[in-house]
Parts: structure tokens; C-alpha cells; sequence
């Protein structure tokens, strides 16, 4: 009787706010509980995962769903692992459920994994990035639902990054976990059309096809603006910082900083350089955020971003202009930036000193033969 008041409770509380505030939103539980009742269930979930102020976790609880095991991805089920870093499998302290990670050796669900369950539910909030790896582990779940033949629920959530597309589209053959679709940099696509696109694709090993369900967000457009209630993982805790994460991430395959080790990562770009420019800032390990940030220690020099506007496009205009700067090209790319641009010819375009313009002209094609695929799975206008 309790568990049922408590849920009765949290029902009446989402229900009152999504009533009296008609702005883009993720599902609400009557849309999804129906789905749960008297089945074994498991949660493909991290800190991003509220309703409301509860998680969804505490809530299905609350509603004597039968949670068998939790499923976390890269940062981890509370968020506060640092990016790449391993993360073990653990029991839940709060609930005594056993939280398997989905980041390091085991990406994909085991079949012991998924063996007591019936229905496995995916919510996690995304950036709409391709090279953002909450995609990468939907894509992993998808296919092992699929293959163990398991009904996969996707609770959609708006995408910050979802009112344009841009970037070039991934060539298969720089197939990695930061980069396991082709599609563009910026995709435009909730999580749950993504999904749709997977399937509708054949995009999973073997051509199979997951039993998929999405519950649709409420009230939202991809024109509009989407602020993201919970920060997604430990080094974009802002707006700005996910306006800026398409762009700014590239740089992960340079020798340049992104502001990792600081408070304001994705925020300020620098390099221990002190020609570069007149700002800076000095990377220290800081825990739940950057353990090992690259230039540790080091005076890093170069713009500070954070007084700019969110200005929501894709743009190669820093990555260049630091290249440039930069008095030793032939160690300015590592081995990571191929994967993260989806190709070999970005580099290679930069290296060769060809502008923006031209460099966004050479993708163009493969852009707009996306633009035309991503209409047959839109669920939102």
C-alpha cells in the first residue's frame, strides 16, 4: 500500500507540472508504465535519467516494477567517471541492484545478462553528436535485444543539438565506438529516431532487427532550443558547453586542450604556447572530471569562450586557426582525430591549407543524401 501511495504521489506531481509547463519535455510515466507491469525489467541509465526530480529508477520502484538490473555507460550510472575511464561492474548501494558497466571490455549486454529479463528500457540523454558514445551503447543494446529477443523501450528525450545538421558523414571504414553510424557530426535526431534509423537501416550485425518501442517526448520541435536539465556527463555542464561540443571536440585528436581539468571544459581552447594568445588556463586533475587532462600542470594559452553566446552550428573555423598557430604541425594530429572526423580527409583538407568553405563543399553530397534518409524516421516536426 505504501509503494502504491509514493507512486500515486509522484504521478500527481509530474502530471500537475507537465500541465502547467508546456515546454519540450521527456515522456511522462503513464506513457511508459503499461509497458513495465508484470514484466522483469532492466534500465539502460545514468544521472540524466529523471522524472521530474525522482529517477527513474526510484520511481519504477516506487511503482513495484520489478527492476532486475541496471545497465550504466560510459561515466558511469551516477555520471562521475572520467571520460575513457574503466569502470567495474557494482551493486547499486541504494537499491541492492546490480549495475552492469556498458564502457571498456564489455560494451554489449551478455546473454547471462539480459537472461532474467523481459523487457529492457533505454533512457539516457543524449547531444545529438555522433562521436558522444550514449549512442554507441543504444546501438550495442539494440543488438543484443535483438539477439536475445528482448523488447527494447526507448524513452525519448529532446536533443539540444537537434534544430540542424552539419558535419561530414562518417565513412564505415573509420568504424569505431566513437563513431558506429554513418551519419553526419551534428545528425539531428533524437535518440528515439535514431533508434528507428538503426532498424530501419539494418544497421545491427547480421541485418537483425530489434523489437523496438519509443515513447515520444512531449511538446517538442527541432527548431526549438532544448536545455538540458541534468548536465549529460562530467565535462559539458552547461548550454554552452554542448552548443560548443561539436565543434570543440575535434580537438581531442590534436595536441590542444578543450579546458579539460578545469571548471569550464568545452569552454576555452589553449595550448603551453604563450604566442598563441593573451588568455589562459592550467589543466589540474580534478576528480569526477579529468583525472589526467592533457598538459597537466601547463600554462595553456589561447581563447576563452565563455562570454560568447551559444551559437548552435558546426564550425571548423578554431580547429584551423590553431593549426596554423601551431609551430609543429607534424605533431599537432594524433591517432584519434581520424575517428572523431569520421574520415581521413578532414586532416588532410586542413593540412593541405584549404579553407572552410571548401573543405565543407567536399561534404556536401553525402550530407544531403543523409538530410533526404533522416526524413523517413522523424517523429518530431
Amino acid at each position: 500500500m505504501k509503494k502504491k501511495y509514493v507512486c500515486a504521489t509522484i504521478l500527481f506531481l509530474i502530471s500537475t507540472c507537465a500541465n502547467t509547463q508546456p515546454l519540450p519535455a521527456a515522456y511522462t510515466p503513464s506513457t511508459y508504465l503499461p509497458l513495465l507491469v508484470n514484466k522483469k525489467v532492466g534500465l539502460v541509465v545514468n544521472q540524466t535519467s529523471m522524472v521530474g526530480s525522482t529517477h527513474l529508477l526510484d520511481t519504477l520502484i516506487a511503482c513495484s516494477i520489478d527492476v532486475k538490473r541496471i545497465f550504466g555507460p560510459e561515466h558511469g550510472f551516477r555520471g562521475k567517471a572520467d571520460a575513457g575511464e574503466k569502470i567495474n561492474n557494482e551493486i547499486d548501494v541504494k537499491t541492492g541492484i546490480s549495475v552492469v558497466s556498458l564502457y571498456g571490455n564489455n560494451k554489449k549486454p551478455f546473454p547471462e545478462q539480459l537472461a532474467d529479463i523481459e523487457v529492457v528500457v533505454f533512457d539516457i540523454q543524449d547531444v545529438g553528436v555522433r562521436f558522444y558514445t550514449y549512442i554507441s551503447t543504444l546501438h550495442y543494446v539494440m543488438e543484443a535485444c535483438a539477439e536475445n529477443k528482448k523488447q527494447l523501450v526507448v524513452l525519448d528525450r529532446p536533443n539540444p543539438n537537434g534544430m540542424y545538421i552539419d558535419g561530414p558523414v562518417l565513412d564505415t571504414a573509420f568504424y569505431s565506438f566513437v563513431g558506429m553510424h554513418p551519419i553526419p557530426i551534428v545528425h539531428g535526431l533524437t535518440i528515439g529516431e535514431l533508434a528507428l534509423m538503426i532498424n530501419g537501416e539494418k544497421w545491427l550485425k547480421n541485418d537483425q532487427v530489434c523489437d523496438l518501442k519509443i515513447v515520444k517526448c512531449k511538446n517538442y520541435y527541432h527548431k526549438e532550443k532544448y536545455s538540458v536539465p541534468v548536465k549529460p556527463s562530467p565535462n559539458l555542464p552547461n548550454d554552452l558547453s554542448i552548443a560548443l561540443y561539436p565543434s570543440l571536440c575535434l580537438f581531442e585528436g590534436t595536441n590542444v586542450s578543450v579546458a579539460r581539468g578545469t571548471y569550464f571544459p568545452f569552454q576555452a581552447i589553449g595550448f603551453p604556447d604563450s604566442s598563441y594568445l593573451g588568455f589562459y588556463f592550467t589543466p589540474q586533475s580534478i576528480e569526477g572530471m579529468a583525472k589526467e587532462p592533457i598538459h597537466l600542470g601547463k600554462k595553456c594559452f589561447g581563447i576563452d569562450l565563455r562570454n560568447t553566446k551559444p551559437d548552435y552550428k558546426f564550425t571548423l573555423s578554431y580547429l584551423i586557426d590553431f593549426f596554423k598557430k601551431s609551430k609543429n604541425i607534424d605533431k599537432y594530429f594524433n591517432s584519434f582525430f581520424n575517428k572523431l572526423a569520421g574520415n581521413s580527409q578532414l586532416m588532410q583538407q586542413i593540412k593541405a591549407g584549404m579553407s572552410e568553405e571548401g573543405i565543407r563543399k567536399s561534404w556536401q553530397p553525402e550530407l544531403e543524401k543523409y538530410k533526404s534518409l533522416r526524413k523517413k524516421y522523424l517523429l518530431y516536426d
